[in-house]
């Protein structure tokens, strides 16, 4: 399916009914008064969160999101039906902007929970109401309010645990592979991933925590070049970063340089991603079999980051249980042992 992450909609509530103007006349009471109904209220606008979806490609063709508006009033005190809300599930991590003002309308994060984007316009009263004892015959009634509406861009920022960073041809993806069961695309050319890719870790003792890979980082992609402007934001949402570097003599660029320039990156990207915890995985150790590059890139880092350095193979499934336990640790919450799923 194709990965869509922004989306310009237009999004209208519906309009309420109009109140009646009406009179009873039945047989022997040729004056039975005002009997107008009042206006049905207009149809909201409702966005779930929905864990089955990661994209907003439906939205290139659905760009117009309107709520049913609703009945008018009718004579014999009937009031007009409300309108029909509109649900629009998104994928969680959506967030709805006003494109005319900048100002964020919601935030959606928890699967399955209604919020109301867009309240529809309340039913108008009919005559009945303006009845008084010196007024008896009012022959008017109030109009249906208008359903709120505005332009709206839909953002959508994966929601992980955990997000892998690397240059391309890293072994991002071999590394989510291997430890979930989602497919990404995996070749020997750089940006074989082209969005996001999410998938469930799980441990033993019905332990889980969400992993999401993002397509690889260039130099100056925080400036926009490449994909990493694009794809920087998807790792704004992550707990905790894993830089994944190619370890082996074979890697196009050092471990310690390109681990220095993803380093820069995340920080000149901003958005707090510079203070979030990080382990790094030193990936491809099977083509480095006396250690000597992992040495080096030990030396060369220092020492304060020793403890943060996981040692793997992706593609031959080595050393991945500690960092995946490792990993657990960092992103349960202290209070539950939940993650933020």
């Amino acid at each position: 399916m194709l990965f869509v992450d922004t989306a310009k909609v237009y999004i209208k509530a519906g309009s309420g009914g109009r109140g009646c103007v009406s009179f009873r006349r039945e047989k022997y009471e040729p004056k039975g008064g005002p009997d107008g109904g009042d206006g049905g209220d207009g149809g909201d606008v409702i966005f779930v969160g929905d864990r089955g979806m990661d994209t907003l490609v439906s939205f290139r063709y659905t760009p117009q999101l309107v709520a049913g508006r609703g009945q008018h009033g009718r004579g014999s005190n009937c009031s007009g039906k409300k309108g029909s809300d509109l649900i629009v599930r998104v994928p969680c991590g959506t967030i709805i902007t006003n494109a005319d003002t900048g100002q964020q309308v919601a935030e959606i994060t928890i699967p399955d929970e209604p919020v109301v984007v867009a309240r529809g316009g309340r039913g108008g009263r009919g005559n009945q109401h303006f009845a008084t004892p010196t007024h008896q015959a009012p022959r008017y009634c109030e109009p249906g309010r208008p359903g709120v509406s505005f332009t709206a861009v839909l953002e959508l920022k994966v929601m992980a645990d955990v997000g892998l960073v690397g240059l391309p041809n890293a072994g991002k993806s071999s590394l989510i592979a291997a430890v979930s069961q989602a497919h990404p695309k995996i070749a020997d050319y750089p940006f074989t991933t082209l969005h996001p890719v999410v998938g469930v870790v799980e441990l033993s003792g019905h332990r889980s925590f969400v992993m999401a890979d993002i397509p690889g980082i260039i130099e100056g992609a925080a400036q926009g070049k490449g994909l990493g402007l694009r794809f920087l934001k998807h790792v704004e949402r992550t707990r905790v970063l894993v830089f994944v570097l190619d370890i082996s003599a074979f890697a196009e660029t050092p471990a310690a340089e390109a681990f220095a320039l993803l380093r820069r990156e995340v920080a000149a990207f901003g958005h707090g991603l510079e203070q979030k915890p990080f382990l790094i995985a030193a990936n491809k150790i099977d083509l480095d079999h006396d250690r000597t590059c992992l040495h080096h890139f030990l030396e060369t880092v220092g020492s304060e980051y020793a403890n943060k350095v996981f040692a793997i193979s992706a593609a031959a499934r080595e050393g991945l249980p500690p960092l995946m336990e490792r990993l657990f640790s960092m992103v349960r919450t202290p209070a539950d042992g939940k993650t933020i799923f």
